[in-house]
């Protein structure tokens, strides 16, 4: 049965921020929410947490996920940026927005896509994702939380609790966040 954290959308709760990051660290799946709707996450060195995100959502290892990162020095080890990258990521972060650029070798190999070597990162805007970066001290491995045969994105956390109830660990429900 899946945890149910339920935190204030602009100014998340220290203690609610410490206690998921603490699941994060004991190899839980999250969902939460982002700039423009709930993801998946897990750490980016969990043994399981690719696996279960593919299994739940349905996908090959074709899919690029996505490293969330707090800033750009943690983005700097992800991947290689040259200098019309850097400058293009940096007018618009952060924010909603994904960018796939070529993996370095700090990007486990299951995580990036098998030909290209290639991934997707983001620096957020959300207060509780950008608090829990800070608590967490790496980025995050994360996938839109698109369930299969949906058009959407799922955006209401008591939803994704009653639905995901049972392949989750933690829910955090920050109210309704809107497809960008």
């Amino acid at each position: 049965m899946a945890r149910y954290f339920d935190v204030h959308p602009r100014d998340p709760q220290p203690r609610s921020v410490a206690q998921v990051a603490a699941l994060l660290r004991e190899d839980a799946l999250i969902a939460y929410p982002t700039d423009s709707c709930y993801a998946l996450g897990a750490r980016l060195d969990s043994p399981t947490g690719a696996e279960r995100i593919r299994r739940i959502r349905h996908l090959d290892d074709k899919h690029h996920f996505t490293l969330v990162c707090a800033d750009f020095a943690q983005l700097g080890q992800l991947v290689m940026l040259d200098n019309a990258a850097f400058r293009a990521i940096k007018a618009v972060t952060p924010g909603p927005y994904t960018f796939i650029l070529p993996a370095t070798k700090e990007v486990p190999r299951r995580l990036a896509h098998p030909k290209k070597r290639t991934v997707g990162v983001r620096i957020p805007d959300h207060p509780f994702v950008r608090a829990l970066l800070q608590a967490l001290g790496e980025p995050l491995l994360s996938s839109t939380l698109l369930l299969p045969d949906d058009d959407e994105p799922m955006t209401d956390g008591w939803q994704i609790k009653e639905q995901l109830d049972h392949v989750i660990d933690a829910v955090v429900d920050a109210g309704d966040c809107g497809t960008e």
